[in-house]
């Protein structure tokens, strides 16, 4: 067995992707994410609030799952292609981690963005076929934007709403880095990186309603009015943070050459 060390793309079967298509599997992978979350949160997670028929809304719980089932199938459809990603966080925590290369992240983000920003607009389509001021009323509301204070669902403050982006993105990020590990991963990997989605939403939507993901972030703040942009850079940069430093040190802790691990690109 060589010695020399080995670069591994994000997902073991993504390496013969085609730069175009892997683009493409990104933007429909996000575009998929971002649909499943942001409409069960507008269409259906308070469905029958002040009626007799309150039980029916799916709640914080059905967004959970929504999020998470979501990511399990666009892991599992897009991963071949394009590894995945669905998140600039986490093509950011990969090229950290030596697992995905610098050069190709600028391409992978702009694709999450357009398809993230794709699928709020369709939301807010539907939205103008809905009862009357229904659209308005979210949109006041922030159109489940990320936000502290008066637009977090609980109160939460701005510590609040960094500590869960910092810290919550870079469990996310080790989680997707162990499971689609060259060497070490698992053929259940979406499964393993849908739930570890899907609880870490149970967790902490209640704070901040829950980024991770700066693309899902910067797709509902551009409908969500002057105080969700505002409030936007946290969910920009703390994802981002959390995610090289959690890609960083999966790294220096888990592949270190001398135990054959991967170099950067």
């Amino acid at each position: 067995m060589s010695d020399s060390p080995r670069t591994a793309p994000a997902s073991p079967s993504a390496s013969g992707s085609g730069t175009g298509s892997a683009l493409i599997a990104e933007a429909f992978g996000s575009f998929l994410l971002v649909l499943a979350l942001i409409s069960t949160a507008l269409f259906a997670a308070g469905f029958g609030e002040g009626t007799a028929a309150a039980d029916k809304g799916v709640g914080f719980l059905g967004m959970s799952f929504a999020v998470g089932l979501a990511m399990i199938g666009g892991f599992y459809a897009f991963g071949p292609i394009s590894g995945g990603h669905l998140n600039p966080a986490v093509t950011l925590g990969l090229a950290a981690a030596g697992r995905f290369p610098w050069r190709r992240v600028p391409g992978y983000v702009i694709a999450q963005l357009v398809g993230a920003a794709i699928a709020t607009t369709i939301i807010v389509l539907i939205g103008l076929t809905g009862p009357v001021g229904w659209l308005k009323t979210v949109q006041d509301a922030g159109f489940v934007s990320n936000g502290w204070g008066d637009h977090s669902p609980s109160g939460f403050g701005f510590g609040g709403a960094v500590i869960v982006e910092l810290l919550f993105t870079a469990l996310f990020v080790i989680v997707f880095l162990g499971v689609t590990h060259p060497a070490r991963g698992t053929r259940l990997a979406g499964v393993a990186i849908g739930l570890t989605l899907t609880v870490i939403h149970l967790a902490t939507i209640p704070i901040d309603y829950t980024s991770l993901n700066p693309a899902r972030s910067i797709a509902t703040a551009i409908y969500g009015g002057g105080e969700a942009l505002a409030q936007l850079w946290v969910f920009i940069v703390f994802p981002i943070v959390g995610a090289l430093v959690a890609g960083f040190a999966y790294r220096a802790l888990f592949d270190l050459p001398a135990d054959g691990g991967v170099t950067a690109d």
